[in-house]
């Protein structure tokens, strides 16, 4: 390769990023997680207190609401969470743009301050500002975009945290209570099967962040295990003390 030819030569964009700020993923992940935990933590107490008994009827019913009702609060409490977050970014989006038309040598102004502060030159970076105001809604995108961090396309859909919390919650919920439907009148089964599901989970987790796979799954097994224990504890002691 020529020297001329090196100099213009620009090396090919060989990776992509996976979608970290989506609206589904951070549900999907927190409902997969916290129908896991939760409803391994209500079986184990429910198993706890009726141990005695011989019968895991309470148990398996216990463990079929804590699904249903699990699933549906964690998508409600997902959509209005998320609805707020949006409206309230449409507000700000809204009072941008009022500015933007109200005052736009201003706001062009601010604009090329925080380009310079980013470390364009002053003149390089009135310019760049001047072309952007050049029409309202692009200017209206990149303000939002640099004063409050938030894409003008791309905001959270309150239905999709909904369904995807929904799912999540009641696949990892599922887990659990599966050995009794199969048959088990044990925790044992239940418990291990969730921690091994936990230990799987945090491994998929850990591929979208900068923590190893072994210590992702480690810390959610041992984060299950360990809400299973003292749940079961407790049910055992409750169930002690009202039966006897």
């Amino acid at each position: 390769m020529s020297a001329e030819a090196a100099r213009t030569h620009v090396p090919g964009i060989e990776h992509e990023h996976p979608d970290v700020t989506g609206g589904w993923l951070r549900p999907a992940v927190f409902g997969a997680m916290d129908g896991l935990v939760s409803n391994v933590a209500l079986i184990a107490g429910m198993a706890g207190g009726t141990r005695h008994l011989g019968d895991s009827s309470a148990v398996v019913l216990a463990g079929i609401a804590g699904l249903v009702g699990g699933a549906f609060s964690m998508a409600t409490g997902e959509y209005v969470s998320v609805a707020s977050q949006s409206e309230a970014a449409q507000r700000e989006i809204a009072r941008e743009r009022v500015e933007i038309l109200r005052n736009p040598a201003g706001e062009t102004a601010e604009l090329a301050e925080t380009y310079v502060a980013k470390g364009l030159d002053p003149r390089l970076a009135g310019e760049v500002a001047r072309q952007i105001h050049r029409d309202v809604e692009n200017a209206v995108s990149v303000h939002v975009r640099e004063e409050l961090g938030v894409d003008l396309h791309d905001l959270a859909s309150p239905r999709l945290a909904a369904v995807s919390s929904f799912a999540a919650f009641a696949v990892g919920a599922s887990i659990p209570l599966l050995p009794y439907l199969l048959g088990a009148t044990a925790v044992l089964p239940a418990a291990l099967l969730t921690v091994v599901a936990l230990f799987v989970c945090g491994v998929v987790v850990s591929q979208v962040t900068v923590r190893p796979w072994w210590y992702g799954g480690t810390r959610q097994a041992l984060m299950g295990a360990g809400a299973a224990t003292v749940t079961y504890t407790v049910g055992a002691l409750v169930g002690a003390a009202v039966t006897g």
